[in-house]
């Protein structure tokens, strides 16, 4: 019998079978004792006893069986490859406890396949677009080279070519770094240990006024140049709860951004203020905007608009951006009309208020 193969069940039917061997033998040996004679009718009852045991024995023991067998069957179809496979686990007890922790277990592992070929697939296009990025500076700066070891140059041409050099190298040196933030940032800034190779966001109370003259003051040499003007408007006891270095990459992102997309005379405004369950900044310009079919896109890493005039962004700006006031448990919104100007609000929860 196949279920006697199963080494506990055979020692249990062989503890009932010893068990009901010796009340038997005790109750026969009783009427000896007592009456000097054995008894036909008892002996034909425990018979009936033992058979119906053996019986009710067998068919819980082969449908117990018949369970494992099917959960066995599912189990090495998940493990063929069908992702799918579950065991029924409808009914209530111990057994089906146990699978469902078996498909408890498989939609973990589902989901940890799933991760893991997003990562895969997030890998794989992160490095075609690095080299995408690359090639361009790369092509770039082999072009300069080649005509600086060329015999008859000439000395203001050799400063032309060592000065457009410099700006490819700039450029690859921005997108390493940007890529290098990003990847921290992605490996879990909040949850990881200093020194493990991610970030670690280190919050204090900060003063939202102060935080935002030093962007100002970053880019107060740029926007002269450039004839642009920058405005601050907000209150000076606006307080936030965050890591005051990367919030303030993440708005000099958006205020380079808003800079990059505006023209000579136009202005980028600053502005501040406390909510009731919130702190929100704005950066507002009155620049070219962001066409449409763009604004879906354009914290994607490396999307480049057809429409853009900018040819020198590598795309990592906007997307460190967001990553960054994420991380810092906030929002950012984009809100833009061609021809009029773009406004990317940030809005951060006030833990106190939660």
């Amino acid at each position: 019998m196949k279920i006697l193969a199963n080494k506990d069940i055979r020692n249990l039917f062989l503890a009932v079978s010893v068990i009901w061997a010796a009340s038997l033998l005790l109750a026969q040996g009783f009427l000896w004792l007592r009456y000097q004679r054995l008894s036909l009718c008892l002996l034909f009852i425990f018979l009936l006893a033992a058979a119906a045991i053996w019986v009710v024995c067998c068919s819980y023991f082969k449908k117990q069986n018949k369970i494992m067998e099917q959960a066995v069957s599912q189990i090495n179809v998940y493990l063929d490859g069908d992702s799918n496979a579950r065991i029924e686990c409808d009914s209530e007890g111990e057994l089906y406890r146990l699978f469902h922790s078996v498909n408890s277990l498989a939609a973990v592992l589902n989901a940890h396949a799933d991760n893991e070929l997003r990562e895969k697939e997030f890998l794989k296009n992160t490095i075609s677009d690095i080299s995408h990025q690359l090639k361009t500076p790369l092509a770039a700066l082999n072009i300069y080279n080649g005509l600086l070891h060329e015999e008859d140059i000439e000395a203001s041409s050799v400063k032309e070519f060592a000065d457009l050099s410099e700006q490819e190298l700039d450029r690859m040196e921005t997108l390493v770094q940007s890529l290098l933030k990003i990847t921290r940032l992605d490996a879990g800034s909040v949850t990881l240990e200093k020194g493990a190779g991610a970030i670690v966001l280190e919050k204090t109370t900060e003063n939202v006024a102060d935080m935002l003259r030093d962007v100002e003051l970053h880019f107060a040499y740029r926007a002269k140049q450039e004839h642009k003007e920058l405005v601050l408007s907000g209150p000076e006891e606006v307080l936030l709860f965050c890591d005051r270095d990367w919030l303030t990459e993440a708005i000099d992102n958006i205020v380079k951004n808003a800079l990059d997309h505006t023209e000579s005379g136009d202005a980028v405004h600053i502005t501040w203020k406390a909510l009731p369950n919130a702190v929100q900044i704005a950066v507002k310009d009155n620049g070219c905007g962001i066409h449409p079919e763009d604004l879906h896109h354009i914290f994607k890493r490396f999307y480049r608009s057809r429409f853009s005039q900018d040819k020198q962004g590598i795309g990592l700006g906007l997307p460190l951006a967001k990553t960054i006031v994420e991380a810092h448990s906030g929002t950012i919104e984009v809100d833009s009309e061609l021809g009029k100007g773009t406004t990317f609000t940030m809005n951060f929860l006030i833990p106190t208020k939660l």
